[in-house]
């Protein structure tokens, strides 16, 4: 996945309208326009790297003659202590960018983190590790890329790119059956139409009405595997609902071809990353 960097300017643009406002009255009143200084960004603990071209974007915005040597790659795996880049440039706009360019960069990195994480457990069961849609309004775009950047997959971007028929929507059509005949017949042939299930009877009524995957929501291990069995590769199954770390093996183990996990997105602690003058 290629990051749209068009996309993203507002996302910078934003970011740094809000943290330096009116100016960054610290650095101004210390040092010179003019004066030059270097910096090294470095991991202090071992991770996924993601965010590196969100670095250059910030930097870039603030002065266009800053220089940005990146050491490492997007998605690339570090170790504690590696030196991830060095940028040089004056002085002020290296200071007033620099909480911001680690922002986008400890979170996103975060991300990909957990996901590689998530990935490495289910990756012997040839299980496709999803994102959610569980990621901070305004910012879904860099949280997808870093879940891709993590060894991930994209869920729907939002309502408007796949059908997922959940239970509000069972309620009011009055049945999965009648929810899925509706999309079915509005929405072109070819559209992918998911159901949330939470019973076997629910599954085998998606199944019944030609859903081409199954949610399986907040199910036990022996549930799922019932499902499975049931379902005999007729449709794709999804595993979702509070799967962890401890927990994702154990799914992947049922036979399910997709899990889903809004933890790599809604719950993320920042990578430890610094910039050292």
């Amino acid at each position: 996945m290629v990051l749209d960097m068009e996309a993203v300017e507002p996302l910078v643009e934003d970011a740094l309208a809000e943290d330096i406002g009116s100016g960054d009255i610290t650095t101004d009143n210390i040092f010179d326009t003019d004066q030059k200084g270097a910096a090294e960004i470095i991991a202090r603990q071992a991770g996924v790297v993601a965010g590196l071209p969100l670095v250059f974007a910030v930097f870039k915005k603030l002065d266009p003659e800053i220089e940005c040597n990146f050491s490492v790659s997007e998605g690339e795996k570090v170790t504690t202590d590696t030196v991830l880049a060095e940028v040089s440039g004056r002085v002020r706009p290296l200071l007033s960018g620099e909480r911001t360019a680690l922002n986008f960069l400890q979170q996103m990195s975060a991300i990909a983190t957990k996901t590689s994480a998530f990935v490495e457990k289910a990756s012997p069961y040839n299980v496709k590790i999803l994102d959610t849609r569980k990621t901070v309004p305004g910012l879904r775009l860099l949280a997808k890329y870093a879940v891709k950047m993590g060894g991930g997959y994209n869920h729907r971007f939002g309502l408007y790119d796949a059908a997922l028929i959940k239970d509000n929507h069972i309620i009011a059509a009055g049945s999965i059956k009648s929810a899925v005949l509706m999309l079915k017949n509005k929405l072109p042939a070819k559209t992918t139409i998911e159901v949330e299930t939470e019973t076997l009877k629910e599954v085998r009524e998606a199944l019944d009405a030609g859903a081409d995957i199954i949610m399986l929501d907040n199910m036990s291990i022996e549930t799922m595997k019932e499902a499975v069995s049931l379902v005999n590769s007729k449709a794709l199954l999804e595993a979702s609902g509070g799967i962890t770390l401890a927990t994702v093996e154990k799914v992947a183990e049922t036979g399910v071809d997709y899990i889903s996990v809004g933890e790599l997105t809604n719950s993320v602690h920042a990578l430890d990353i610094s910039i050292e003058w």
